[in-house]
């Protein structure tokens, strides 16, 4: 397999991160938590589709870092965000591995996949009238999570904040069908997006609700490994709660 070697191109256009999610911590952290839960458990013929693949960077980098040779399908509805991940998977020679489609997950995605992974929008807001209305997840932030859980793929690896419901998530997790199979967490800071007034503002009422949890520095994201029950696993949802809401 020849891979390319993760740089950062002077070709690539940079873009507003009110055009596209730029956030080079969180992107970071999805590709590790992609690369150490899903690619390195990945056998070639598991099929595996991303929702909202952003510029790409995650999944390209987890791909650099791995020997997964396997095919990626990426679903991503911001048409210059797709034109950027298009471009970047040109450059780092991964047209064999990740695949970018500019339409609707929810209506084109293939029902046979047995991994589904998305760092999902989890910005809590009344409405979606935010610097990226794309990052809206609902009130809450966990509206689009779910969604994505109830499309009942085998395994389902999500990024989850825990100023976005968390508890209330994996209880619907459960629900589903699912246990909490794997996790890594790291803590991060308030950057642009959600240092936006009315996100602010949302998880501050959620929090006096118990349903967002943080300090005034930082907040967790986790990568979650959600897997269909069986008797092989060893559900990890308690101890997941406890990190994230530890704050």
């Amino acid at each position: 397999m020849n891979k390319g070697v993760l740089t950062s191109p002077a070709e690539v256009v940079v873009k507003s991160p009110n055009q596209v999610f730029f956030c080079p911590e969180e992107s970071q952290f999805y590709a590790q938590c992609l690369e150490k839960m899903v690619l390195s458990q990945s056998h070639t013929t598991d099929p595996i589709v991303e929702f909202g693949a952003g510029d790409g960077s995650p999944v390209i980098r987890a791909l650099l870092n791995s020997s997964f040779e396997g095919v990626v399908q990426g679903f991503e509805l911001n048409f210059e965000a797709s034109q950027l991940a298009k471009l970047r998977i040109e450059q780092y020679g991964l047209g064999a591995y990740y695949q970018i489609h500019n339409a609707c997950f929810f209506s084109n995605a293939p029902a046979n996949a047995r991994y589904l992974i998305a760092n999902p929008p989890y910005l809590p807001a009344p409405d979606n009238q935010l610097y990226m209305p794309s990052l809206h997840g609902g009130d809450d932030g966990a509206l689009v999570t779910k969604q994505l859980l109830a499309q009942g793929c085998e395994q389902v690896m999500l990024m989850i904040s825990a100023y976005s419901n968390p508890v209330d998530t994996v209880d619907f997790a459960l629900q589903q069908g699912y246990e909490v199979a794997d996790f890594m967490v790291t803590p991060l800071k308030f950057g642009y997006y959600s240092c936006e007034p009315k996100v602010r503002d949302s998880i501050a009422k959620l929090k006096c609700k118990r349903q967002a949890f943080f300090s005034e520095r930082i907040y967790f994201l986790a990568g979650v490994l959600f897997r269909q029950k069986s008797a092989a696993t060893v559900c990890l949802s308690e101890e997941f709660l406890k990190v994230m809401t530890a704050l």
